[in-house]
């Protein structure tokens, strides 16, 4: 089991993403790195930041920002962290909960909308990572 969030965790999402080849293939054209940002709840008593680095169906790096460490990047997805685990339980679409406000982006939602395959694919290999959760 891997905490989620944590830098093992992160590590073994790149691992799984790396393997699956329906994101390679829905992702093919893809250029654009992730900001996952987890607000603080009940549940999580820091914020805590994922980096995610999509590249052409390829994740080239993926970690967790250490307290106060600032990144910029082309894409923020902010939600509390009982959301992002609904989001990996697949509990929530990820597409569905930004329609809804439960996700808020900060970047193209027009490219973001147009690899929902792609985003369907991330969540879908999130479910290759046995997930501890808080």
């Amino acid at each position: 089991m891997v905490r989620f969030p944590s830098d093992a965790w992160a590590k073994a999402y790149m691992k799984a993403l790396n393997e699956n080849r329906a994101y390679e293939d829905s992702a093919s054209d893809w250029e654009g790195d992730f900001l996952f940002v987890l607000d603080a709840d009940d549940k999580l008593k820091e914020r805590t930041a994922i980096y995610i680095d999509l590249y052409h169906g390829k994740c080239r790096d993926a970690y967790v920002l250490k307290a106060g460490e600032e990144k910029k990047t082309n894409f923020v997805i902010e939600a509390p962290y009982s959301v992002w685990v609904r989001v990996i339980k697949k509990e929530l679409d990820p597409v569905q909960g930004l329609i809804m406000g439960r996700l808020k982006l900060k970047g193209d939602m027009a490219k973001v909308m147009k690899y929902t395959k792609a985003a369907q694919e991330m969540v879908n290999t999130t479910t290759a990572i046995q997930s501890e959760f808080l």
